[in-house]
């Protein structure tokens, strides 16, 4: 089964554990590399917020100023960016949520939207500040991210937007099964099921949730409406927002810089952490004034 059809959208993804990282892996994959904290499943630092009809679930750590980590989808969770955030709360507060329909965030009964998703966010940032915050977003995470700057430009002062470019409708397909999941790793369902308030709607979810990707279109209306600094992360390798989807986003961004990751798939913080969190620390730790966009290019130009 193709990468694409396995992460439905998105991510080579991890699982946390339930007191401790011991238990946490990424999906298909055996390795913890050393992040110990069980993020998005780290009940000593549990909350909850109401988001419309479903309960969001997040966590914040560390002191600072503040960063939403918003994490990748299909199979994804907050541990897959375990080692960023690690690094990240040792000067910044970093706040992690699970999105609905993920970990221990509920579904709801309302057909997923743009809006929505953008709105969850928001929501969770509104316990923590009402001050801009910056958002580093992985795929999904990535789109939500666009969206929320798109919609709410007073509250996201940048974003780092790993895995996400251009997108034309029909790219992602219009469904994800829970039963090949399964076959593939087990271990991962079982566990995602035992931290689940609804498992038996999981299936449900998947495919409402394939069926609004599949369906998904984003282009200049988004990128064109986002006035924040954006640093765009793609893996050279990333089938899931090819290279050149990026730099069409690059493009049409008012204020963005763009960083190519070398021998990285879509989970290129994975694949070449040095590389990729080198990008990001340096645009989250600079001044905001210093954040010129580099020069847009015409293809060609002299």
């Amino acid at each position: 089964m193709k990468k694409k059809i396995l992460a439905g959208l998105l991510s080579l993804s991890l699982i946390g554990g339930t007191c401790t990282a011991d238990a946490a892996r990424y999906f298909m994959q055996g390795d913890s590399k050393g992040v110990k904290t069980p993020y998005g499943d780290n009940q000593k630092a549990a909350n909850y917020v109401q988001a419309g009809d479903a309960k969001i679930y997040y966590e914040v750590y560390g002191a600072g100023e503040p960063i939403l980590i918003l994490h990748g989808g299909g199979v994804g969770s907050p541990y897959e960016l375990g080692k960023l955030i690690d690094d990240l709360k040792k000067n910044h507060k970093v706040i992690i949520m699970s999105t609905r329909g993920h970990g221990r965030s509920e579904i709801g009964n309302s057909p997923l939207t743009f809006e929505q998703k953008a709105n969850d966010a928001l929501t969770v940032l509104n316990t923590i500040s009402n001050a801009p915050v910056q958002v580093i977003g992985f795929s999904d995470g990535a789109y939500t991210a666009y969206k929320l700057a798109a919609m709410y430009p007073a509250r996201v002062e940048r974003i780092v937007a790993i895995g996400a470019g251009t997108l034309k409708a029909g790219f992602f397909p219009d469904a994800m099964k829970v039963d090949d999941l399964e076959k593939i790793d087990a271990e991962f369902v079982a566990y995602e099921k035992s931290i689940m308030p609804e498992p038996e709607r999981w299936q449900e979810f998947f495919d409402g949730y394939m069926k609004f990707w599949h369906n998904m279109s984003v282009g200049k209306e988004i990128f064109g409406a986002i006035n924040c600094p954006v640093l765009l992360i793609v893996g050279d390798e990333d089938d899931h927002a090819p290279i050149i989807t990026v730099l069409e986003a690059h493009q049409m961004l008012k204020n963005s810089r763009l960083c190519v990751v070398p021998k990285a798939w879509h989970s290129a913080f994975l694949d070449n952490y040095k590389v990729t969190s080198a990008a990001i620390f340096q645009f989250v730790n600079s001044p905001l004034e210093n954040l010129v966009s580099s020069k847009k290019l015409d293809y060609n130009s002299k």
